[in-house]
């Protein structure tokens, strides 16, 4: 069984493009469980049109409280066996479930599958070819501890890995970096040097590409491996 948690807050601009790639996939998904922050603009009610139409739709109150802790409630919502990671505004290559399902399926020892992503602007003109290249993106537990590789949106993972991820630390920096290191630290995980979406970057994101501050960074890898620690993880 196959899940898609998608966190959802004000996305009515782009999210129905987001989610009939996901319908659109040549092997279907068996659920999207949406975990939808208080939203104003409509972004309700273009759900609730897709769960009439498709018995697949799960939708959540969210809340409330950031993206962090909104993927954290649709991930505990997912009921599948391979849970994918979906933000709101991408657009999915039509095979992709189908080739990182393929993966898992290659070595059951894997836990995790992260894949590549065409870099988009709001009307999906790509202008990087490869996130993997700009962002020097590998497996390393340090390496990912210093910089992180792990991109939410083109992640997907087991579900076994739900006990080992979940609560989310607090004043962690963000869900996919804790959940890739658990990965690493837990079981195996393969780097797919495949763009299987368009991860579209828009003025509303609600990640950004830059770097905080040194010492804000700092302060997160802290909070980081004091969590992997707490959490029983060798780093």
């Amino acid at each position: 069984m196959v899940s898609v948690a998608l966190a959802a807050f004000k996305g009515r601009k782009y999210i129905e493009e987001q989610l009939n790639s996901i319908l659109g996939q040549t092997v279907p998904v068996d659920e999207i469980v949406v975990s939808l922050d208080k939203s104003d603009d409509g972004t309700l009610d273009v759900l609730n049109n897709y769960k009439h139409t498709s018995g697949r739709f799960k939708i959540f109150s969210g809340p409330n409280s950031g993206i962090v802790k909104n993927f954290e409630n649709a991930i505990n919502k997912c009921c599948g066996d391979v849970i994918f990671l979906c933000d709101q505004d991408d657009v999915w290559n039509g095979r992709k479930v189908e080739i990182v399902l393929n993966e898992f399926n290659r070595d059951p020892k894997i836990g995790l599958v992260i894949h590549d992503a065409l870099v988009v602007d709001e009307e999906l003109n790509v202008f990087c070819e490869s996130f993997f290249k700009k962002n020097g993106s590998r497996v390393g537990k340090l390496k990912n501890i210093i910089k992180n590789s792990y991109i939410g949106c083109c992640m997907a993972f087991s579900s076994k890995l739900k006990d080992e991820i979940l609560p989310f630390p607090d004043k962690i920096p963000m869900h996919d970096q804790w959940i890739g290191l658990v990965a690493e630290l837990t079981t195996r995980v393969k780097f797919l040097e495949l763009p299987l979406i368009k991860y579209r970057r828009h003025k509303n994101n609600a990640t950004c590409i830059k770097h905080s501050s040194v010492l804000k960074m700092l302060r997160w890898r802290y909070n980081l491996i004091k969590s992997l620690l707490a959490r029983g993880c060798q780093c």
